[in-house]
C-alpha cells in the first residue's frame, strides 16, 4: 500500500481513494491532520510573536525610516 508524505497508509486505486474520502465525510472513518505532534504551548507561542512582529518593529523605526521603506516597497511594485 502507498504512503503519504507524512508516512500515512492510503489506498493505491482512484477507487479506493474515493471510498475513503466518503468515509471521512460521513464520519465512519476519523480523519488525521499533521497537527497532532505539535505542542499547543509552542504552537501558540509562534502566533503571538507572529501577530505583534510588524507592529513592533514600526514602533522602533523613526518616521523617515518607515517612508523610505514604504517608498522602496512601492516601487518595488510598480516596476513589474
Amino acid at each position: 500500500m502507498p504512503k503519504g508524505p507524512k508516512g500515512e497508509r492510503r489506498p493505491a486505486d482512484v477507487i479506493g481513494n474515493a471510498v475513503h474520502v466518503m468515509r471521512i465525510a460521513t464520519g465512519q472513518v476519523e480523519e488525521r491532520t499533521g497537527d497532532e505532534g505539535k505542542d499547543p504551548a509552542a504552537v501558540s507561542l509562534g502566533r503571538r510573536g507572529g501577530l505583534k512582529g510588524g507592529k513592533a518593529r514600526a514602533v522602533n523605526l523613526s518616521k523617515e525610516r518607515r517612508s523610505e521603506i514604504a517608498k522602496q516597497a512601492a516601487k518595488k511594485r510598480w516596476s513589474r
